[in-house]
């Protein structure tokens, strides 16, 4: 695998010399300051290459090129917005950057309730609380017909929730959901909450599929033209979030994808974390099922929680996933297509001087670079032992 570091850019407080000296060769980043739906410039795709290889690394993923909204819900226009995407795609192509990770996930990309979750070793995680995720949609949100989709019970324990937090735990909340998270190109208001949500009163699950079909008709062609490799990102966390639908949760999901064109072009990132909050995934199984469609993975671990629609980060090696058995099947795909395949530890704990300084949430240097070292040593055990 290809040991890679997400870099968010000039501004990121982890700099691309620090990532040096983790060990990492590659860089996953983006253009992260251009609007969704606007057409990457290659003299700034060639500019943020030559800072990176000033360096003596690679940018060896884009991660994400974000298929605007309009895409999603199959507005009028849409079609232009996906060609300035497939456009991108050729200038990154031109530029040697030619695995693409995206996502489709309507309106909010990975959502998470609390950011400093703190463990029992002092450590802080991401945490997603599905009772704090209810009380903001049911009493600060107050999305219409929102009540329907709990129970009497999950109401009450919303509410009972709601009236343990002062003003600045609901701020906090509130930020937390729609003010987009490291990596996520859109961030709301309440009122521009609402209004988007409504964009999606007239797209369910099947039709999500149809117009991520019609993407992909668009996108793919050029993909394989250029050479390049398109890897959509599970979602995260792999539900209906807002009565919204989400179409790349489980396996079936992900082979419905696959089938839409057959091409290796259209592929995956397995991000192990993602696809490990839903029970019924089995993740090396979802590894072999996929096999040559797999250009990208994301390596961290998550453990439900008492309520398993809740769930925390947990140590690289730890939570609900066996990873050695994660970075086996992997090792043994990379063996049979003869491909390297880009890997990043994702997401971290603040741990040690991550807890006293500035970092990303979710992305501190330390706790990533504890998962990174941890995931080498797997990486090499599974080799050396010929797994």
């Amino acid at each position: 695998m290809i040991e890679s570091w997400r870099w968010f850019g000039p501004e990121d407080p982890v700099s691309l010399r620090d990532v040096r000296q983790t060990g990492a060769s590659g860089i996953v980043t983006a253009l992260h300051e251009i609007p969704n739906g606007t057409l990457w410039p290659e003299e700034d795709i060639a500019a943020r290459r030559r800072m990176i290889e000033a360096e003596g690394l690679t940018w060896v993923v884009a991660e994400s090129i974000p298929v605007h909204e309009d895409i999603k819900t199959g507005a009028p226009g849409w079609e232009r917005l996906a060609e300035n995407w497939a456009e991108t795609v050729r200038a990154l192509a031109r530029q040697g950057v030619t695995t693409i990770c995206y996502n489709f996930m309507p309106v909010l990309d990975w959502t998470r309730t609390d950011l400093d979750y703190e463990l029992a070793d002092g450590a802080t995680a991401l945490r997603f609380e599905f009772l704090a995720y209810a009380a903001f949609d049911l009493f600060i949100l107050k999305r219409a017909d929102a009540a329907s989709d709990y129970s009497d019970a999950e109401v009450e324990a919303a509410k009972e929730w709601l009236g343990k937090r002062d003003d600045a735990a609901l701020n906090r909340l509130t930020a937390n959901i729609i003010a987009g998270l490291p990596g996520a190109e859109e961030s709301y208001t309440l009122e521009s909450f609402r209004a988007r949500l409504e964009s999606y009163r007239d797209v369910d699950r099947e039709q999500l599929f149809r117009n991520l079909k019609g993407f992909l008709d668009i996108v793919v062609p050029v993909a394989e033209e250029v050479g390049a490799v398109l890897a959509i990102h599970p979602d995260d966390p792999p539900r209906s979030l807002f009565g919204l639908p989400r179409i790349v949760c489980t396996a079936e999901d992900l082979v419905r994808i696959r089938d839409m064109h057959p091409s290796s072009a259209n592929g995956f990132t397995l991000c192990a974390g993602s696809l490990g909050v839903h029970p019924d995934n089995d993740i090396p199984s979802i590894v072999e099922l996929l096999g040559q469609h797999i250009h990208f993975t994301h390596l961290r671990a998550t453990r439900r929680e008492q309520d398993p629609r809740s769930f925390h980060e947990d140590a690289h090696l730890e939570g609900d996933l066996d990873m050695v058995a994660i970075v086996r099947a992997l090792r043994s795909l990379e063996r049979r297509t003869e491909k390297a395949i880009p890997m990043r530890p994702d997401h971290g704990h603040r741990i040690l001087n991550d807890l006293s300084g500035t970092s990303t949430p979710g992305y501190p240097a330390i706790g990533r670079l504890r998962g990174l070292s941890e995931l080498r040593g797997v990486t090499r055990a599974v080799d050396a032992l010929g797994f």
